[in-house]
């Protein structure tokens, strides 16, 4: 949830202009780890997405407007709506769900119903912490005016991270309507990553962070099952980055978040002063931040299943330097998009289900995906500036290449 440092002083700025998920303003034009032959582990699906699980659907709205300093309610305004559709957006089947709360500083709403029921009802939605209300009103109303059961639906799951540093994010500027946009947008085509949706205005390990995603295809003899990830990741200290083992955060120890310095009419931006800033001592940061992982797969699994497999994600955040931290909430629901009409409300369900000694592949399968998804986070990202100045700076790829090069990994 909280990003460490963010309560900053208000001040003025402009008001928000809105960017649907598949606009040219939030378009990805920036290397994913594959094609930078970074060897990641496994097999993907052929858009290396979550939407490689059939029936599953993305969308985003995406919010950017303003610059310069803050003014509560009016911006500079960094930040959006992220929805999955486990079946799509014009199906209320549920699928059975299960969910993992590595650290639970941070709001998934709706898990006590799948953790009682074992189904998960409508989309995932994910935002920014003070967003949670309105998206999950806003979920509600768009569900029922497309005729789904209305009590079926009145416990959506809508999570969130915290974009304070970069996003006016008192000024609660994400809207019904925006909402609405953003289950709209949602299709099975290829998934937008970096600075969209939900994840606009995020940080993670000190870089910028936001939305990702990554796919694995089990082997035929594995069952041939599909695994897809998508993570909104807002977490983690610079100096425990590590990809496929190699320390990148130590080795980049610059281009840290530049924040405003001072108070009052005298503040300056640190970035527009000094550019990257140094380490100085305590720039590492406590870990803090959040991360909300969203896991689908078509094999048949049943929510204890599913209960494990959400617990497998937090090894692919600890593989890129996570720790859970007290300050982060790390939560992670799991579906499975097989056994549809499971949810029936009269006769006997016949359902079909992966024997346990059969689901290895799809934890490592989860873990493999997780690990790319956080990456590919990392580096479809773009350096922004937001509220007060505030800057954060974008993993480069070229840097990183030549870590893994430097420590034997590529």
């Amino acid at each position: 949830m909280p990003w460490s440092g963010r309560t900053l002083p208000l001040a003025a700025a402009l008001l928000v202009a809105v960017c649907g998920a598949n606009s040219p303003a939030s378009a990805q034009n920036k290397p994913r780890a594959r094609d930078l032959n970074i060897p990641l582990p496994g097999t993907p699906g052929p858009r290396n997405a979550i939407t490689d699980v059939s029936g599953v659907e993305v969308g985003h709205a995406t919010l950017v407007s303003g610059n310069g300093r803050r003014e509560r309610g009016k911006g500079p305004v960094r930040t959006g709506v992220t929805a999955i559709f486990p079946r799509g957006k014009r199906s209320p089947d549920p699928v059975f769900a299960g969910f993992f709360s590595l650290n639970g500083n941070g709001e998934m709403t709706g898990t006590h119903w799948v953790a009682e029921s074992g189904f998960l009802w409508g989309p995932v939605m994910i935002t920014n912490t003070m967003s949670v209300g309105v998206v999950r009103d806003a979920t509600i109303s768009s569900m029922v005016r497309w005729g789904w059961d209305a009590f079926a639906v009145s416990l959506p799951v809508v999570a969130e991270t915290w974009d304070g540093t970069l996003n006016d994010i008192e000024g609660m500027h994400v809207t019904a309507g925006d909402v609405t946009r953003a289950i709209e947008n949602a299709s099975s085509g290829p998934v937008a990553e970096g600075n969209v949706g939900g994840g606009t205005g995020m940080i993670c390990h000190r870089f910028k962070g936001g939305i990702g995603t990554s796919s694995r295809q089990l082997a035929a003899e594995a069952g041939g099952y599909t695994v897809g990830v998508l993570v909104q990741c807002n977490y983690g200290r610079r100096s425990r980055l590590s990809v496929l083992g190699a320390p990148v955060g130590r080795e980049i120890p610059d281009l840290l978040p530049c924040t405003t310095l001072g108070s009052g009419a005298e503040r300056l931006p640190a970035c527009e002063r000094a550019g990257a800033l140094v380490p100085d001592g305590a720039s590492d940061g406590d870990g803090g931040g959040s991360i909300i992982i969203v896991i689908a797969t078509d094999a048949p699994l049943l929510p204890h299943q599913l209960n494990r497999l959400a617990r497998r994600a937090a090894l692919g955040v600890g593989r890129m330097g996570g720790l859970g931290e007290d300050s982060s909430g790390d939560l992670f629901m799991a579906v499975s998009t097989a056994n549809p009409g499971a949810a029936g409300d009269s006769g006997t369900v016949r359902l079909a289900m992966l024997p346990n000694d059969r689901i290895n592949p799809l934890f490592e399968a989860t873990v493999d995906a997780t690990e790319e998804a956080i990456l590919n986070a990392l580096l479809a990202a773009q350096t922004m500036t937001g509220a007060d100045g505030n800057r954060v700076y974008a993993l480069p790829a070229d840097r990183l290449v030549a870590i893994l090069k430097k420590y034997g990994r590529m």
